[in-house]
């Protein structure tokens, strides 16, 4: 009996950290793109301390995850942050020196990761409560085992950020893809996402194309501002 315990328990184990490992690639999307602006060594504390409390958060979430995915217009609050959040990440201006304004920008990034996962993670960690089957030494340690496979990922995405630029529309259209989404999931929005599936995937298209669109135009602003002010 105690044996096959055992291999449920390593199992269920294999389980969480295999859910994580398919859910967690926008995330770290996100915490590369909220830390890479940064200087190198404020990049590993954002990614390090924004990976850590991202997956403490997730499982505080799991126990009100499903409550909270029951209550109307919550997702669609939520849709809404994710698409701000991918167009200030667009936009953000990557100059700045000083260790004051460099620290600000740290606690920022740290921030940004949290907000974004926080609404990111609502459907991820029902899936991972699932695995868990009410086993909070199972979920913790899944979810623990996953802090360094998201670490990795996230370092991997800057790397890959700083040496092909493009990624970083890729991953800002990823963040308005999810969060048009987001919105078309709201339970308020269920019998009309019913009737029109279609509406679902025009709502994560429409996200894409809000967050790079007003993104860039910002970022144009800014160059120009910085030009007249040169």
């Amino acid at each position: 009996m105690e044996m096959i315990q055992s291999v449920d328990f390593w199992i269920g184990l294999l389980k969480i950290v295999w859910i994580n490992i398919i859910l967690s690639g926008d995330n770290a999307v996100v915490i590369a793109l909220a830390a890479r602006s940064l200087p190198p060594e404020q990049q590993k504390k954002a990614v390090f301390w924004g990976s850590g409390a991202a997956v403490a958060l997730r499982i505080a979430l799991t126990v009100v995850a499903a409550k909270l995915l029951a209550l109307s217009f919550l997702q669609i609050i939520g849709g809404a942050l994710l698409l701000w959040i991918g167009v200030q990440l667009l936009s953000e201006n990557e100059e700045g020196e000083g260790h004051a304004k460099e620290h600000g920008s740290l606690m920022a990034a740290v921030r940004t990761i949290l907000i974004a996962d926080l609404v990111m993670s609502l459907d991820n960690v029902i899936a991972v409560a699932a695995a868990a089957k009410g086993n909070m030494t199972l979920l913790v340690l899944g979810l623990a085992i996953s802090i360094p496979l998201v670490i990795f990922g996230s370092t991997l995405m800057i790397r890959l950020m700083e040496r092909f630029p493009i990624i970083v529309m890729f991953g800002a259209g990823l963040i308005g893809w999810v969060g048009g989404e987001t919105i078309a999931s709201d339970v308020a929005l269920k019998d009309v996402m019913v009737a029109q599936p279609w509406l679902h995937y025009g709502a994560a298209v429409a996200g894409a194309a809000l967050v790079l669109g007003m993104g860039r135009a910002l970022q144009k602003r800014q160059s120009a501002r910085d030009a007249i002010g040169a």
